[in-house]
């Protein structure tokens, strides 16, 4: 995961090409065409009302997930269509367009060989498939030994550098997806030493698609999730679960969170704090020391993580939670997660900032934080993927800043413009190889010119770095830094 925007009405955006979306006011006309049975019934597509980030009304088209019956009052409870899920919502029947109405076609039954009816596609009507993106490079990767010159791009170049040849490259991992390693019925039998948090979407049912919790009260914070979390189900009728924000327990009434916050001696998270500048502070955690609160800090980020499962056994990660300070103790702002051994050099599995901290730059010092980390251990790092929409912004402008800066503060000598590798900036930086070459293609700095691979700085690109420095204000000093790295793999039992 990463820095999230607040789960508001019309936050959401399409992508490119989108289908479905109807403007105008169509009036849900309740003698429109229903089921045979007269009613709307799960897997019906229809256009639904709601609201847009401009504050103007809308009609996307959604899919009837699930209906239930309030005190003889209909909602129903819609996903729309290529829109995140985290603004799934329950409507009235109001909102909804009948006239426009797509009913689910009847099952077929799929023979076997021996005339037995085989297993039928959750979705009959609508067969989904899965696509392998394929991303080809915009612009060529510098080749490991074509040599590199320097010119301006346009005549309107600022500062231009030199992609040399570098060591030998490992093939682009970018854009695979990772397998889950969780066993068959989705608990391992035995602990494992390695392991995935990425989440298989082959098992999502009609349940895990829909949000279960209401609202969380998390300290002084009123949480509304974005996606379901797996707590005890008599909790997901309750309006408002409450949370210890120290040991993040969880409790049904205020008057049990009371109850508790008189027995429980936390003030911080539990485990080693590694870092402390000025409020703000990280906590390293073990998973398999403090098991019980790994397992409570899933549950919770899992409300907010739609593209990772959810692990019961949490000995082979590490977490690590930021907390800011004050007179009543260190509260929870956000935190991420990495795996003890990872043989794919991740230095991330899931990372999250809550959000009533988000968009104050906490998510890019999460970020940051977590590649101090690998400086330490003296490796490259990448987060583990499929990164969230989200997420991938976070990183690719975090990738961004971090890499411009290397590229600006470079000096040249005897008037010679300055050169670079692509492994110098990733040694420098601890960003693995393939997500530099990702960011610089991306960014459109790598340009081919007379047989050489060279990285134009223009002025636009310049002066939008130089002002979006000047509003992140929160850095990590490496000098507050206090960690010493373990080798997990010399290790009998952890």
């Amino acid at each position: 995961m990463a820095e999230v925007v607040s789960p508001v009405l019309g936050a959401g955006r399409r992508e490119p090409g989108e289908v479905g979306r109807t403007r105008g006011p169509p009036v849900a006309d309740p003698g429109a065409a229903l089921s045979p049975q007269g009613e709307i019934i799960e897997g019906c597509r229809l256009p639904v009302l709601r609201r847009n980030q401009d504050n103007e009304d809308e009609w996307p088209l959604a899919e009837i997930l699930s209906v239930k019956d309030i005190s003889g009052r209909k909602l129903f409870y819609v996903h729309y269509i290529d829109f995140n899920k985290r603004l799934d919502e329950w409507v009235t029947h109001e909102r909804l367009d009948l006239k426009k109405i797509q009913f689910p076609k009847k099952e077929a039954k799929t023979p076997t060989k021996n005339g037995l009816p085989g297993s039928r596609p959750g979705s009959p009507e609508r067969e989904v498939k899965r696509k392998v993106e394929v991303v080809s490079p915009a612009t060529p990767v510098p080749s490991e030994t074509a040599p590199a010159s320097v010119f301006p791009q346009n005549g309107s170049a600022r500062r231009a550098v030199a992609a040399q040849p570098g060591r030998k490259r490992k093939s682009n991992c970018l854009g695979t997806d990772e397998d889950s390693q969780d066993s068959s019925d989705g608990i391992p039998s035995a602990p494992r030493m390695t392991g995935s948090l990425v989440s298989d979407r082959s098992h999502d049912d009609i349940v895990t698609r829909m949000k279960n919790i209401e609202c969380i009260e998390l300290g002084r914070h009123r949480l509304k999730p974005w996606y379901f979390s797996p707590y005890p189900q008599e909790l997901t009728t309750l309006p408002v679960l409450y949370l210890c924000e120290f040991c993040l327990k969880y409790g049904r009434s205020l008057k049990c969170l009371q109850r508790h916050l008189t027995k429980c001696d936390l003030r911080h998270p539990p485990g080693n704090e590694i870092y402390r500048k000025g409020t703000i502070s990280f906590f390293e955690i073990d998973g398999r020391k403090n098991k019980s609160y790994s397992q409570n800090l899933c549950l919770l980020a899992k409300c907010f993580l739609d593209h990772k499962t959810l692990y019961y056994d949490t000995d082979p990660f590490l977490f690590y939670v930021m907390t800011e300070y004050d007179c009543k103790g260190f509260h929870i702002v956000g935190y991420f997660s990495k795996e003890k051994e990872s043989t794919e050099d991740y230095n991330v599995a899931c990372i999250l900032t809550l959000p009533p901290y988000q968009r104050r730059g906490y998510g890019k010092l999460l970020i940051e934080f977590s590649y101090e980390l690998s400086k330490v251990e003296g490796k490259t790092g990448t987060p583990e993927k499929p990164l969230s929409d989200l997420g991938l912004l976070s990183y690719r402008s975090y990738w961004s800043q971090t890499i411009l800066e290397i590229l600006m503060g470079l000096k040249s000598e005897s008037g010679e413009r300055p050169q670079i590798t692509i492994n110098e900036i990733s040694e420098i930086t601890s960003i693995k190889k393939e997500d530099v070459i990702s960011t610089l293609q991306y960014l459109n700095l790598i340009n081919y010119y007379k047989g050489q691979y060279i990285l134009t700085l223009s002025e636009d690109i310049v002066d939008g770095h130089e002002r979006a420095m000047l509003k992140r204000l929160l850095r990590i000093d490496s000098k507050c830094l206090h960690f010493t790295p373990k080798d997990w793999s010399k290790r009998g039992k952890w």
